[in-house]
C-alpha cells in the first residue's frame, strides 16, 4: 500500500512546479504538462518515489543511524523542526554552517565548546566575571544554540540527508556527495536531480506539499524505529532465554556429579 495517494498530493498542491522559463531540462522525465506557463508535476510518479525513498529512510532508522534534515527556507523551518523533533533525528533549519560534513571534527568541537560553557555557567565558574564578559558568553552560546543546538546529539556523520530544495541547500547536497552520504530530497521543476540519490518531485515552496511528504517520510522512520526495538527486544529475550537454558544445565550437572561419583565407588 502506497504511502501517500495522487488526492492527497493534489490537495497539498505538490504538482505546482515553477515557470516554464525557470525549468531545468533534468527534471523533464518528473513533469506531466505545462498549463498556463507553468510546469505541472506528474503526481503518479511522485506517489512511485515517494514509497522508494519512504522505504530507503526506514531501513536507515532500522539500522539504528541518523538521518539529518536540512531546510533553511522560511516555510519549511517549523516544520522540519518538529517532524525530525518527533523521531529524533538532527536538523539544520538556520543557514547550513560550510563544511558541516566535510570538516565535522570542527563542527563538533563547537558543539562541544557550548557545552562546556553550560557546565562552567552550572558550576559557578563565571560567577566571577563582569557583567560585559558575562553577556559575552551569553550571546556566545546563544549563537552556539542556534546554529548548532539541533546536531548537538549527532556524534558521528549522518548516515543519509533529506534536503527540502536542493537550490537552496546546494552546499549541503554538495558536500554529502563529496563524502558518499546519500540525499533523499524534494526537488521541484527549477532543480537539478542528478545530485540526489532519491529524488521525490514535488512543491518545494509550499508548506502544505512540504507538510505532506515529510509526514509519509517521518512514517517510515518511526516505522523502522519501532521495527528496532521490536527486534532488540526479541534479541534480548532469546539471550536471556540462552542464559536461563545454560545456568539450569549447569545446575543439573552440579545436581548429578555427587550421584555418578556414588554409582563409580559402587563399580570399583
Amino acid at each position: 500500500m502506497s504511502r501517500t495517494n495522487f488526492d492527497q498530493l493534489l490537495e497539498a498542491g505538490c504538482h505546482f512546479g515553477h515557470l516554464k522559463r525557470k525549468w531545468n531540462p533534468a527534471m523533464a522525465p518528473y513533469i506531466f504538462m505545462e498549463r498556463n506557463g507553468i510546469h505541472i508535476i506528474d503526481l503518479h510518479k511522485t506517489v512511485a518515489m515517494v514509497d522508494v525513498a519512504a522505504e530507503g529512510l526506514k531501513q536507515i532508522a532500522k539500522s539504528g543511524k541518523k538521518i539529518l534534515f536540512v531546510a533553511t527556507k522560511k516555510q519549511a523551518k517549523s516544520i522540519v523542526a518538529e517532524k525530525a523533533t518527533a523521531v529524533n533525528m538532527p536538523y539544520v533549519i538556520e543557514r547550513w554552517p560550510g563544511g558541516m560534513l566535510t570538516n565535522f571534527p570542527t563542527i563538533r568541537k563547537a558543539v562541544k565548546k557550548m557545552s562546556t560553557i553550560d557546565k562552567l555557567i552550572a558550576d559557578g565558574t563565571y560567577s566571577n566575571l563582569s557583567k560585559r564578559e558575562l553577556l559575552q558568553v551569553s550571546r556566545q552560546r546563544a549563537k552556539l544554540e542556534k546554529n548548532l543546538g539541533s546536531i548537538a546529539e549527532l556524534n558521528r556523520l549522518p548516515s543519509a540527508l533529506f534536503v527540502v530544495d536542493v537550490m537552496k541547500e546546494q552546499i549541503a547536497v554538495r558536500e554529502a556527495n563529496r563524502l558518499g552520504i546519500p540525499v533523499f530530497a524534494m526537488v521541484d521543476t527549477n532543480s537539478n536531480p542528478d545530485n540526489v540519490d532519491f529524488v521525490i518531485p514535488a512543491n518545494d515552496d509550499s508548506a502544505k506539499s512540504i507538510e505532506v511528504i515529510l509526514d509519509a517520510c517521518i512514517a517510515a522512520i518511526n516505522e523502522g524505529l519501532e521495527e528496532r526495538k521490536v527486534e532488540k527486544a526479541d534479541a534480548d529475550a532469546a539471550a536471556a532465554s540462552q542464559k536461563d537454558g545454560n545456568e539450569a544445565e549447569e545446575a543439573e550437572e552440579v545436581a548429578e556429579a555427587p550421584a555418578a561419583a556414588e554409582e563409580e565407588e559402587a563399580a570399583e
